[in-house]
């Protein structure tokens, strides 16, 4: 089972064993058959162990006794506890989730979850960069005085000790020296902090995607990248002139002087061959975002910026929703919003009757 650490793993324990064997199935189904990620287990069974906990508080010995007042009572004792609205409504999802299974599987007569209502999380607009200003940073490295390019962040001595993209001990990421990276390895490092920002916008893909290309996953001639996304979800994505210039680029130049014993077929390299790390990427956008003057980024930030960029361009909807590998149009649609603010923006900045 995974689990969080400390208090749940306590909560968990002290569960009766029903309960305690329910969470255990319920984890080992979110991995092996719904195929979510370790976080995302995570994040579902931190939650069931503080319904069960509650449940057991209230009298409940297995399953079956996890009724509609039992889930009410739960939430409403998390919002008496100040949670966020956002906390809420994840919660209220994890514990319907853990209800349909229940059911599914005969350890609940009706699927009380169905009827959990629970409050609407607010979502943020999310911050975009214009059109010129994302060009600005794919463009940075290379382009930027070289003192400031020494301070950047060109390797994973930033990344978490012995971390790895996939959560496994460490395969040759580790620290650099000097400004953060290799004798040598300037210029390669260059080359693949210029394919990392043209992927991430050229594609809009996610940077645990992006960090878990392979280099047999492009398709050079055809311009486009086979994506693996959440739950393991297949995807190809097509990419432009730019990124195929940068990529050809750092195929060709920086990875063969980078590529090490670690460093198997990964597309993307750290400063010392193994595969680049998620978290050093998002140090390497957020960097080169500040040493060229624009607003705080992040790789979801430019994310973001391609989703937008492509529908003020005039994309279709449901295109985006397939580049970007939402499972729900709803996810989607919050990007009309930033346009649609774009625009009410423009218009109140220029017309005369405003």
């Amino acid at each position: 089972m995974s689990r969080d650490a400390g208090g749940t793993r306590a909560a968990h324990q002290a569960l009766p064993p029903a309960l305690r064997e329910a969470v255990d199935e319920f984890a080992d189904h979110l991995s092996r058959v719904s195929n979510r990620s370790t976080h995302t287990v995570r994040a579902y069974v931190t939650d069931l162990v503080s319904l069960l906990d509650h449940a057991t508080r209230m009298g409940c010995a297995d399953v079956a006794g996890v009724d509609l007042t039992v889930l009410r009572s739960w939430l409403a004792r998390q919002r008496t506890s100040g949670a966020a609205r956002s906390s809420l409504a994840r919660r209220a999802a994890s514990a319907r989730v853990f209800s349909a299974w229940a059911h599914r599987r005969g350890l609940l007569p009706t699927d009380v979850g169905a009827a959990l209502a629970s409050p609407r999380a607010h979502r943020e607009l999310p911050g975009v960069l214009r059109a010129e200003q994302a060009a600005a940073l794919v463009e940075a490295p290379g382009r930027l005085p070289a003192a400031r390019v020494d301070q950047l962040p060109a390797d994973e001595s930033l990344a978490p000790p012995g971390a790895a993209p996939d959560g496994r001990p460490d395969q040759g990421n580790g620290t650099g020296g000097g400004a953060g990276e290799l004798p040598g390895t300037a210029e390669p490092v260059l080359l693949r902090d210029r394919a990392l920002l043209e992927l991430l916008y050229g594609t809009g893909v996610r940077v645990s995607e992006a960090c878990g290309l392979n280099r047999a996953d492009v398709d050079h001639a055809r311009r486009v990248v086979r994506v693996f996304g959440k739950g393991g979800r297949e995807r190809t994505v097509p990419y432009g002139v730019p990124a195929q210039r940068a990529l050809d680029e750092w195929i060709r130049q920086g990875r063969p002087a980078l590529a090490g014993a670690q460093s198997g077929d990964a597309l993307l390299l750290g400063a010392r061959g193994g595969r680049l790390n998620p978290t050093t990427a998002r140090r390497i956008v957020s960097g080169y975002a500040e040493a060229a003057g624009l607003p705080p980024t992040s790789p979801h930030g430019l994310r973001h910026s391609a989703a937008t960029h492509l529908l003020e361009g005039g994309a279709d909807l449901r295109a985006v929703q397939e580049l970007l590998g939402h499972s729900s149009l709803a996810s989607t649609q919050i990007y009309t919003h930033v346009s649609v603010e774009r625009l009410r923006a423009a218009y109140r900045q220029a017309h005369p009757r405003a």
